[in-house]
């Protein structure tokens, strides 16, 4: 089971947190890519704010093709079965780096924007997709830690597009400059190909999701084999029993399109629950905290050649509290984490806002700033930035979750790219107090979910259908 997570994740969810990351480091040398192309091709300077352009495509493009991604991904699931979805997936991918890789040497930007369009499809297809597969083929009392390789590998893949795309010597231990540089920025954005390699060499070796195979194919031998692959020859009769449970209680029924749950009352809360969460993820004011983290560090007096290695120090927090996030999931729960999250989210967001507002008074308040932006990071980590995709896996029957995904992906690229084009205005109007309206929406979240939601853990998907039974049909159901 771990092994298959480790395959799973390499080419989904690392990939839509290494892309999301690299683009920062070669922003200048795209620039200067940028001008040269233009000068060389129509003999003259390149508009500044037609360059501004043109970067703001290369860089907004990849959530574009990450909502198209998660258009088609749950179709992908259901047509070639989520292992097979998974490995068509990195097909695209190869291609993204292929092209993002000959533009440079070409002088053709525009392979640039292709390139990051196709990758945003990759991370789009691999968020909807992983969480499915993984959700599916793991046992209901491990469900839980092991979805959470959809964080880990996420926060993990950010971390590491943070190290390669370092441009400066890493003066603490050696000297070193990794693909940050300019004269490796080409290498740095094709380097998407090397996980999706990694997953079409390893995730062969493992099973189609069992549920897929029964409910879906009707094959209960292949069914049988998948499970005793991943759960052994002793213990796969209780999973075994349970998929037959669920596949008599839809009773044949077929995977119902994503504008089909709109008009499904029995999954009416569900379907509330999951876009609430959704949007509450990308709406928190994680962004907004990795845009003041620079500002805040250079106010704490930290020299700039330093601020690199210390904004790494916030990937590392959060890669580091989605990994322990797995051992607590199963003490506390999927909805006391998720709450707790954002009621500390709730509280760093206020703290912050008052340490921004007097930062210049005393010379300790900046600290107080630094640490905050350190606590909000592990507070995410702590239940948002993990169990939200878990729990969108558990709301949700055979027959549904895969529209289930495609909806939740499309409202998470959609939020993603409403920050990315509001939050600059927001800051600009609010300054310093464009924390209230995230702290506003953290707790709104919390309230939620402390009001709809029941705990999922160790639940059978029929078990928290019938949860939700009272919500859909009335308390006297």
């Amino acid at each position: 089971l771990f092994l298959a997570v480790c395959a799973v994740g390499i080419g989904g969810t690392f990939q839509y947190g290494y892309n999301v990351s690299i683009i920062n480091a070669p922003t200048q040398h795209i620039h200067k890519f940028l001008n040269e192309t233009w000068s060389s091709r129509y003999h003259k300077e390149l508009n500044p704010d037609l360059l501004t352009f043109l970067w703001s495509i290369i860089a907004s493009i990849f959530s574009l093709g990450g909502l198209c991604g998660a258009l088609i991904g749950g179709s992908m699931a259901i047509r070639l079965g989520r292992k097979g979805a998974l490995l068509m997936n990195n097909v695209i991918a190869i291609l993204a780096s292929i092209l993002m890789g000959i533009s440079f040497p070409t002088g053709l930007f525009e392979l640039l924007i292709a390139g990051r369009f196709l990758i945003g499809i990759n991370s789009g297809i691999g968020l909807c997709v992983q969480p499915l597969y993984i959700g599916e083929f793991a046992p209901k009392h491990l469900r839980g830690g092991l979805a959470m390789g959809t964080s880990i590998f996420l926060t993990g893949g950010i971390l590491t597009g943070q190290v390669i795309g370092l441009r400066q010597e890493m003066q603490f231990f050696f000297p070193l400059e990794l693909l940050g540089g300019e004269k490796h920025w080409p290498l740095l954005l094709s380097s998407s190909c090397v996980p999706a390699f990694a997953q079409l060499l390893f995730l062969p070796w493992f099973p189609e999701s069992p549920r897929y195979l029964l409910i879906d194919r009707g094959d209960e031998l292949s069914c049988a084999k998948a499970l005793k692959r991943f759960h052994g020859s002793s213990e796969y009769r209780r999973e075994m029993e349970d998929i037959q449970r669920e596949c008599f209680a839809i009773a044949g029924e077929k995977p119902k399109k994503p504008w089909q749950l709109f008009t499904d009352r029995g999954v009416r809360w569900q379907l509330i629950t999951v876009i609430v969460m959704t949007m509450g993820q990308q709406l928190s004011g994680i962004n907004a905290i990795y845009f003041y983290a620079t500002y805040v560090f250079e106010q704490a007096g930290i020299l700039a050649e330093k601020i690199p290695y210390v904004t790494l120090g916030t990937g590392i927090c959060e890669c580091l509290t989605a990994l322990s996030c797995v051992r607590r999931i199963y003490y506390v729960g999927r909805r006391y984490l998720v709450i707790g999250g954002y009621l500390l989210m709730t509280l760093w967001c206020t703290v912050l806002t008052f340490s921004l507002t007097y930062q210049e008074l005393y010379s300790w308040v900046p600290y107080i700033s630094m640490t905050c932006v350190f606590a909000f990071i592990l507070s995410f980590g702590l239940g948002p930035g993990g169990i939200t995709n878990t729990l969108t896996a558990e709301l949700f029957v055979q027959s549904s979750r895969p529209a289930a995904y495609m909806i939740a992906g499309t409202v998470s690229w959609i939020s993603f790219f409403t920050v990315g084009m509001l939050f600059p205005f927001i800051v600009n109007g609010l300054k310093q107090y464009c924390f209230v309206v995230f702290l506003l929406e953290c707790f709104f979240v919390a309230a939620f979910i402390f009001l709809i939601i029941p705990e999922t853990k160790n639940k059978s998907f029929l078990e928290i259908k019938k949860e939700f039974h009272k919500l859909n049909f009335g308390r006297n159901a």
